[in-house]
């Protein structure tokens, strides 16, 4: 088969990581891709992967068979009806499908008319009717732009002042545009996790939890980022969750969709806060989790390329996802000023990678010989192992030899852990 895969992100190097292992795949073709994706394949750079007519264009030129979308904006952007419309087979759900991500109200719409558990939310246009919202509740505050915010939407805050800026940010179009809304929601108190799932008519194949860290320092403080980490397999979770996500969120989720008429395609990330009242969903996006994927993917024995294949062709029932014991740990390398003004440009030293670790390239670019920083997270890299400790040692390991002006990452990835 020859897939395009859109996306040029961590995530996407370590899809593609993952689909080149597969006999199934005859050329890879990333858009706009990054110099890691590069290795395995053409990339092209210079096209927007929102715009549906050039990447038809991409498709027919360079005969196409399936097209796999990482990110989230050309999903919201509709780029999956395009291709769906010409007969071009994708893995992505519509544009309508996406809205789960998309709009955090349509998510928890979703939530309620399909039972799922979830915290109390309100959605506001109006910051006034907000702030005074915000002024009957007790904190913490958790205020969460309603658009897509590239996961720095979120404020979870005990300070009412700060709340109420917040409100202020998203209705201006901090995270969107300026006629915005905002998601005022109930406060879960408790340990995150994600889970995963590949998607296709009705049916919800689930992958192994990994649990990722989106403060930007250690011991959790500082600002919301994309995601400074992450880790897999998690050793604090019910021996049921996985069967309970699936039962409880994921196939009620794309049935209360069938039922809106939305037929679900492609991967879906069920966020989920486990709180002593059980486990309840913080939020669904509509691709796979950065950092999370990078952890992921070396724990998978399957070939996701065939697995794919068979969600667009109707068959994922026959589909059954094989995991190693292996445990991995993903470290991000981030850019100075990251996540607010990240600095790019700056020469990197990839080092030495030791034995037992990956490094997938997310934030960067090439200058002719010289690879820079690119973005706000510039490198993943996992370390894997046979115990999280293992993993950790190798990631940071690898992580000390790589060289850049102003990297900076968090020292505790896979160590905030509660005893199993």
């Amino acid at each position: 088969m020859r897939v395009l895969l859109l996306g040029g992100g961590g995530r996407e190097h370590a899809i593609g990581w993952k689909l080149v292992q597969s006999p199934k795949l005859d050329a890879l073709i990333s858009c706009p891709g990054n110099p890691g994706l590069a290795e395995l394949g053409l990339v092209v750079p210079d096209i927007d992967p929102t715009d549906a007519a050039a990447i038809i264009k991409l498709v027919a030129a360079n005969s196409i068979d399936l097209v796999i979308v990482g990110p989230e904006a050309p999903l919201a952007a509709g780029i999956a009806d395009a291709l769906t419309d010409l007969g071009i087979a994708v893995f992505g759900p519509s544009k309508a499908g996406a809205q789960l991500e998309a709009s955090k109200s349509f998510a928890k719409d979703v939530m309620v008319g399909a039972g799922i558990p979830t915290a109390s939310s309100e959605t506001f246009t109006d910051a006034t009717l907000a702030k005074a919202h915000l002024a009957q509740t007790d904190g913490p505050y958790v205020v969460k732009a309603n658009g897509l915010a590239a996961g720095k939407g979120v404020l979870v805050t005990e300070s009412l002042q700060d709340a109420d800026a917040w409100v202020d940010e998203c209705l201006e179009g901090r995270f969107g545009s300026p006629d915005a809304s905002v998601v005022i929601e109930e406060y879960m108190d408790g340990d995150e996790v994600s889970v995963f799932f590949l998607c296709s008519d009705g049916v919800a194949v689930s992958f192994e939890p990994a649990r990722d860290y989106k403060r930007l320092s250690d011991g959790d403080h500082g600002p919301n980022t994309g995601g400074m980490g992450s880790y897999s397999p998690v050793d604090d979770l019910p021996a049921d969750l996985v069967e309970w996500t699936t039962e409880r969120v994921a196939l009620p989720a794309l049935s209360e969709l069938e039922r809106r008429g939305i037929s679900y395609t492609g991967f879906l990330y069920v966020g989920l806060m486990l709180t002593s009242d059980g486990p309840r969903v913080i939020e669904f996006n509509v691709r796979l989790g950065d950092p999370e994927t990078q952890a992921l993917m070396p724990r998978l024995s399957s070939d996701l390329l065939a697995a794919i294949d068979a969600a667009t062709r109707g068959a994922l029932s026959y589909v059954d996802l094989r995991w190693t014991e292996t445990a991995t740990v993903n470290v991000v390398l981030a850019a100075d000023g990251y996540p607010v003004a990240p600095r790019t440009g700056d020469e990197i030293d990839l080092g030495t990678p030791t034995e037992g670790s990956i490094v997938f390239h997310a934030g960067t670019s090439r200058d002719g010989d010289r690879l820079l920083t690119g973005g706000g997270r510039v490198l993943n890299v996992v370390g894997t192992g046979d115990t999280i400790d293992e993993a950790r040692m190798n990631a940071y390991a690898t992580a000390a030899t790589i060289k850049f002006t102003g990297k900076h990452f968090r020292t505790d990835i896979g160590a905030i852990r509660r005893d199993s």
